[in-house]
C-alpha cells in the first residue's frame, strides 16, 4: 500500500488537472455560444442566395447556365473536404469524423483526394497513408469569410479543370450542447432537387417552399453574370458555414468532454482523500499499539 507522502502528491496532481479541465470547459463553454451566433448571422445572406440561384437553375437550359450545374456523365475522380479540429481534448470530435469519411470514400468507386482542414483530421489522414492533395491547419478561433475562401476557389478550380468530378464536403452538424453529426454533402456539381446537399436545413426548407414553378424574372446585369459570381461563392459559403458548425460542435464536445474529466477527477480525488484518512489512521493506529506495547513490556520488566 501507498505511503501518505505518495497519496498526497497523487491528490495534489489530480486537483492541478481538474482545475485544468475546469478552465477548458469554461473556455469551450464560451467558444460555442459565439460560433452559434457566427451560424446564425450568414443564414439570411445563405438563404436569399440560396433562392436567387435555385430559381435561375430552373430557367429553361440549366446545363448550359453555368459548368458547376452541369452533371458529369462520368466519374473518373472525387475530392474530399473533411474539416476537423486543431487540437484534441475532444472527446471522439475528430475520430468520429475520420471515421465517417472512410466509412464512404475508403473503397469509392473512383480516385478520392482529400483537403482536411484542422490539424487533427490531416495527421489521420497521413497515419493511413491517404491521397492528401493541399491542408488547411490553424484556423482563427473566429473564422471569417475570407479565411475559406481558397478553399472554395481551389473546389471550383479543381472541377472547372476537370481534375475532380464531384466535390464532398464531410463536417460535424452541431445539433445541440450534447449531440454532434458527422454529415457528407455534395458540393459540386450543385443538385437542386436534393435538399440533402445543403449545409443549412433553413435552406432546405427554403427551397421546398419554393419548389413549385414560378415566374420568370428579369435580372441585372442579367442572370449570366448573377450565376457567375453567385456559384463559386455560394460553394465558398457552404464551406464556411460547415466550417463554423464545426468549431460549434468542437466545443461543445471539448466542453462535455471536460466536464466528464472534471468529474471524475473530483470523484478519484475523494476516493484518493479516503484512501490517505485510512492510511494516516492506520499509522496512527499502529503507532499507538507501539506504544501501548512498549509500556507493557516495561510493566512487565519492573
Amino acid at each position: 500500500m501507498a505511503n501518505t507522502r505518495e497519496i498526497r502528491l497523487r491528490i495534489k496532481s489530480v486537483k492541478n488537472i481538474s482545475q485544468v479541465t475546469r478552465a477548458l470547459q469554461a473556455v469551450s463553454a464560451s467558444r460555442v455560444r459565439k460560433a452559434m451566433e457566427m451560424v446564425q448571422a450568414t443564414r439570411p445572406y445563405s438563404t436569399k442566395a440560396w433562392q436567387v440561384l435555385t430559381h435561375i437553375a430552373k430557367q429553361p437550359g440549366r446545363s448550359n447556365l453555368h459548368p458547376l450545374l452541369l452533371e458529369r456523365t462520368e466519374v473518373k475522380s472525387a475530392l474530399v473536404v473533411m474539416v476537423s479540429g486543431d487540437r484534441g481534448l475532444a472527446g471522439p470530435y475528430n475520430t468520429n469524423v475520420l471515421r465517417h469519411t472512410l466509412s464512404h470514400f475508403q473503397n469509392y468507386s473512383v480516385p478520392v483526394r482529400f483537403i482536411p482542414v484542422g490539424r487533427k483530421g490531416a495527421e489521420l489522414l497521413y497515419r493511413r497513408s491517404l491521397n492528401v492533395m493541399a491542408q488547411f491547419t490553424d484556423m482563427p478561433a473566429e473564422p471569417k469569410f475570407s479565411d475559406v475562401s481558397a478553399i472554395g476557389r481551389i473546389l471550383v478550380d479543381e472541377f472547372l479543370a476537370g481534375s475532380a468530378d464531384e466535390v464532398f464536403l464531410v463536417y460535424t452538424n452541431f445539433v445541440n450542447m450534447i449531440r454532434q453529426v458527422p454529415v457528407i454533402k455534395k458540393l459540386l456539381p450543385l443538385e437542386f432537387e436534393d435538399t440533402e446537399g445543403l449545409v443549412q436545413s433553413e435552406m432546405g426548407r427554403s427551397a421546398a417552399a419554393h419548389s413549385e414553378p414560378s415566374a420568370s424574372y428579369v435580372y441585372e446585369p442579367g442572370q449570366f453574370e448573377i450565376l457567375e459570381e453567385i456559384v463559386p461563392r455560394f460553394t465558398a459559403l457552404q464551406v464556411y458555414q460547415a466550417l463554423l458548425e464545426s468549431f460549434a460542435s468542437e466545443h461543445a464536445a471539448r466542453m462535455v468532454a471536460m466536464k466528464n474529466a472534471t468529474d471524475n477527477a473530483s470523484e478519484l480525488g475523494k476516493g484518493l482523500t479516503l484512501q490517505y484518512n485510512k492510511v494516516r489512521q492506520q499509522g496512527i493506529t499502529n503507532e499507538m499499539l507501539d506504544i501501548a506495547g512498549g509500556a507493557e513490556a516495561l510493566a512487565q520488566a519492573s
